[in-house]
């Protein structure tokens, strides 16, 4: 089972306290050596207070945070988990997404997600109530942004005609995209679009703030996970499809660290790929301190 380190959404706010006098990029290069898959950044640029108070929380830039990971290691893939597609035009995502690519040696990972937070959608001044509509087609804009050639593209939201982006990222035809979501619109998604699928442990009451369907039960998660490969091998595919899945846990960091290593069979047998850890870390130090601790856990 591969691991995906991000950093604790919440530690963002106390920056100055919590990182100490380390780096953002020591973070990264401790969970590269620790045998980490990849690592992952969120997204929110202005976030509405009413939702940060409630248990939401502020983000770096994901393409800023990530391009200084990657200038620090050399095998540890980047993630984005998740950018709302809705609050960037989807040819400048196209372009850092690029960008981050190459200058890193082709490892980005673009998790993409539609988005729920209605006043953050208002105040960057992007289309709430079409939001699933625009995110397909913005996916089908950055890859066609992708492909290097002169962009003929009909499009009712993104049109584009005589245009061209160089260069193109190192991973062709682009990065993978993971779908972020419990839907069922997000595994259309993925099988018919995307690389991978990003689902996350939810209860009812999360739902209702999220407006994606709760998950709870591994045995629900592993029908769903054959659904989506089902599908997508109905479709003519034949790749394999990632499922990174967010697990929850209660307690300190080294509690939440044991409880995931103890489901880890169980997640393999429902089919996943990755485990998300979703960091409880409260300080860098605390941080390195969780980091290490699965490294111990996975050597047994």
């Amino acid at each position: 089972m591969k691991l995906n380190y991000q950093l604790p959404p919440r530690a963002v706010k106390h920056w100055d306290d919590w990182i100490g006098e380390h780096q953002l990029a020591d973070i990264a290069v401790a969970a590269e050596e620790a045998g980490f898959e990849m690592v992952s950044m969120t997204d929110h640029p202005f976030p509405y207070e009413g939702w940060v108070s409630t248990g939401g929380h502020h983000a770096f830039d994901p393409f800023v945070a990530l391009s200084f990971m990657a200038a620090a290691t050399r095998r540890v893939r980047l993630c984005t988990l998740v950018v709302v597609s809705a609050y960037r035009n989807p040819y400048v995502t196209a372009k850092a997404a690029a960008s981050l690519d190459n200058l890193s040696g082709g490892r980005l990972v673009l998790g993409m997600g539609v988005g729920y937070q209605r006043e953050e959608f208002a105040v960057l001044g992007a289309s709430f109530d079409d939001r699933g509509k625009r995110f397909d087609a913005a996916v089908r804009a950055l890859q066609a942004a992708w492909s290097g050639e002169v962009v003929e593209h009909d499009d009712p939201f993104y049109p584009a005609h005589g245009h061209v982006m160089l260069p193109r990222p190192a991973q062709r035809p682009g990065p993978p995209i993971w779908f972020g979501g419990n839907s069922a619109a997000a595994r259309r998604r993925v099988a018919t679009m995307g690389q991978g699928w990003l689902p996350f442990e939810q209860t009812p009451e999360s739902a209702a703030i999220t407006g994606t369907p709760a998950l709870s039960s591994l045995d629900e998660l592993a029908e769903q996970i054959a659904g989506l490969r089902d599908k997508a091998r109905a479709a003519g595919r034949t790749d394999e499809i990632s499922v990174c899945y967010g697990a929850h846990g209660a307690g300190s960091f080294a509690e939440h660290a044991e409880s995931i290593a103890a489901r880890m069979d169980a997640f393999a047998a429902a089919g996943l790929t990755h485990v998300l850890i979703d960091s409880r870390a409260r300080s860098f130090d605390d941080c390195l301190r969780e980091i290490e601790l699965y490294r111990q856990l996975a050597a047994g």
